[in-house]
């Protein structure tokens, strides 16, 4: 048993070694946020918290009230999640221009619908506007940051960073520089992240939907099948997620939950074993099924018979409580997503004490 706990405890240390190079914490003072739909109110509650002063710009009518919708949520969330904090939220501007919005900010983040020549216009109006050591972070899901940044007069100055949804709590954040993206500005972004509490991956080589989007594309594919060919329904198969390999993937990921799965021969021995499937017609991952009325009222009604008598609010506030949850549970035994959160606790508690 002593051994077993012995192991844990270089594995622990081992991972937070490997994860807390270079933390670096550089704070900023002012941040722009364009487009304020479910990722940028999110990146709003992320920063407030942290006493940074945010100015908001999206045209929408009903920006504001959305916006705050979600801001009660991440109040709540964040008094749950840990007690340090910045003695004053930072302060909230709606903003009537884009030029106001991003005057003074040092991190100006775009999060607007995915159209590619949206985002490029978007990122006229910035240089026109914006301080010239400012930079610019596209929210982008899978769009390639030279493709976004193609039209720039300081492209160096452009990078993805990518999070995910709910942003005020989950630490994940993607980040992919372009083609002609500076490395000075991916480590100033990596500290800036570092000082909000995330864990910023850097994707060192270009690609679509970057690394996890495209996991989650194959799972949700297969799900789609899975729900098309009459097999199994949205409600079972979101059960067998959570009651399954999802509780392993919140602490481990894939590859070191497999590495166990190959017994004291690890990896080596569960490539061979499981190696061979490969081969055999487990999924259907290069075809997907018609994307149809009919697949999409199958979807919608099952959806509405699984969670139809929760209002979406509810069940925001659910999820929260449940990564709130997981969080403290690997803050715990310093792990995975939990690790982030302690490192980011000693850091907000030195900076209370100076």
């Amino acid at each position: 048993l002593a051994a077993r706990f012995d192991t844990f405890d270089y594995l622990r240390d081992h991972w937070a070694a490997g994860h807390t190079e270079g933390t670096g914490m550089k704070q900023i003072r002012q941040a722009a946020i364009i487009g304020g739909g479910v990722i940028g109110a999110g990146w709003v509650a992320r920063l407030i918290e942290h006493g940074i002063a945010v100015n908001i710009y999206d045209p929408a009518p009903d920006a504001e009230p959305k916006i705050n919708a979600v801001l009660d949520n991440s109040r709540r969330a964040y008094h749950k999640l840990t007690p340090l904090r910045p003695t004053a939220e930072g302060e909230i501007l709606f903003r009537t221009s884009l030029a106001q919005a991003v005057k003074n900010a040092q991190l100006i983040i775009e999060s607007v619908p995915e159209r590619l020549e949206l985002k490029q216009s978007v990122y006229t109006d910035i240089e026109q506007a914006a301080d010239a050591d400012a930079l610019i972070a596209s929210s982008t899901s899978g769009i390639m940051p030279s493709d976004l940044q193609a039209r720039m007069q300081h492209p160096e100055r452009l990078f993805v960073a990518h999070p995910f949804n709910p942003v005020y709590l989950l630490p994940l954040v993607e980040l992919v520089a372009g083609k002609k993206t500076s490395a000075d500005t991916i480590e100033r972004a990596s500290d800036i992240y570092r000082s909000l509490g995330m864990y910023p991956l850097h994707v060192k080589k270009e690609i679509e939907a970057f690394i996890a989007d495209r996991l989650l594309e194959a799972i949700w594919r297969e799900s789609l099948w899975l729900v098309s060919d009459g097999i199994a329904t949205t409600e079972e198969i979101d059960n067998a997620v959570r009651f399954g390999f999802g509780l392993r993937y919140a602490q481990m990921g894939i590859f070191d939950t497999y590495r166990i799965a190959g017994g004291e021969a690890g990896m080596r021995h569960f490539m061979a074993q499981f190696g061979p499937c490969l081969e055999w017609p487990w999924t259907k991952l290069t075809d997907v099924p018609e994307f149809n009325d009919e697949l999409v009222d199958l979807i919608v009604g099952q959806s509405d018979a699984q969670s139809g008598h929760m209002s979406v609010r509810q069940m925001e506030r659910i999820r929260d409580d449940n990564l709130i949850a997981i969080l403290h549970g690997l803050k715990g035994n310093n792990w995975g997503a939990g690790a982030i959160l302690a490192q980011h606790e000693q850091f907000l508690q030195a900076a209370n004490d100076d």
